[in-house]
């Protein structure tokens, strides 16, 4: 029975960076993604400029040349996929992990949708892109309703609701108006959001001064139906003719892995999981997080460019714990 030293799931930029820094320190490793390499990534809009300059995303001690200073989502793409295929890192695609068993010795059994793995240290780097935070509101499960936003071609010339005022929102708006939408923003708040790009916050505030894309704020949608979305504003319940929702919302970590790995959760909305900040072992032994997943539903506080040092802390830990024994 072979026994990998460390299991990685995620294939992520921070999953690729524990598997380099695993693969360094010549531990035995594999590396899990329920989707393609940088799946997150691969999802983000089609258009999408990161914040971050591209230094700030490097990993593994490998450059990353972008054409501008921030680079974009398919610049990124081959850069990550450059990275994976210089350090030939033992990574399976398409793979997803569906349950995880301590067994007598203190290691781990790991099922996922392919085959059945053994080893002594499991990594989470699940990032938190993949569950949406819900409306929560009537008609939400329609198709036209969606979570993700991918392309504006796909939106010319319909009648769009775009829901939030963060990066990914107000991306959105733009884009689809640009290509000849009816662009109706719904924004809980009193205001677009501190955090929109600085590039960007003066176009989107500019387009809704002078009323090309209107807005609602401190709305709410109340329910959505075939044709229509019902919005309670500050001046009463209004209702919009719509062909589609774009329910940007935010997203949050995978929290049902984590419950069922048995790290412990805050027990207030934050949802932070319990770990040691300078090993980034859980509660539980031989458990460690890494990336965003450390964060709960502070899915803010946490990037590429500040969470890459927790692969080194991880292996640093593992080794020493090997020694010791």
């Amino acid at each position: 029975m072979h026994k990998y030293d460390v299991f990685v799931i995620g294939g992520g930029p921070i999953g690729l960076t524990c598997g380099i820094a695993a693969k360094q320190a010549g531990l035995d490793y594999v590396i899990a993604e329920k989707g393609c390499l940088v799946n997150s990534l691969y999802n983000y809009p089609a258009n999408m400029t990161f914040f971050s300059t591209s230094e700030k995303l490097e990993i593994g001690g490998v450059p990353f040349m972008s054409i501008a200073n921030k680079p974009t989502r398919n610049e990124a793409l081959e850069y990550y996929r450059r990275v994976t295929q210089a350090y030939e890192l033992n990574i399976r695609l398409f793979e997803s992990v569906q349950q995880v068993v301590r067994t007598g010795d203190g290691s781990f059994e790991v099922y996922t949708s392919k085959q059945i793995y053994h080893t002594k240290n499991i990594v989470v780097s699940t990032g938190f892109y993949d569950v949406p935070v819900l409306l929560d509101v009537p008609g939400e499960e329609l198709d036209k309703v969606r979570h993700y936003y991918k392309d504006p071609n796909y939106y010319a010339f319909q009648k769009v609701v775009v829901v939030g005022a963060s990066n990914s929102s107000v991306d959105a708006a733009l884009e689809t108006w640009r290509k000849g939408a009816d662009v109706t923003m719904v924004v809980r708040q009193s205001a677009i959001g501190e955090r929109v790009k600085y590039w960007v916050k003066p176009d989107i505030e500019n387009r809704i001064k002078e009323g090309s894309i209107k807005a609602y704020f401190n709305s709410n949608i109340q329910s959505i139906t075939k044709d229509e979305v019902v919005i309670q504003t500050p001046d009463g319940i209004i209702t919009l003719a719509n062909d589609f929702v774009l329910a940007l919302t935010g997203y949050k970590p995978g929290f049902g892995l984590l419950k069922q790995l048995g790290v412990q959760l805050s027990d207030d909305e934050k949802l932070y999981p319990t770990y040691n900040a300078d090993t980034m072992e859980t509660n539980q032994r031989g458990i460690y997080l890494a990336g965003v997943v450390v964060g709960g539903m502070d899915t803010h506080k946490w990037f590429i460019e500040n969470s890459r040092d927790h692969a080194g802390r991880i292996v640093q830990h593992i080794l020493q714990t090997q020694q010791a024994h």
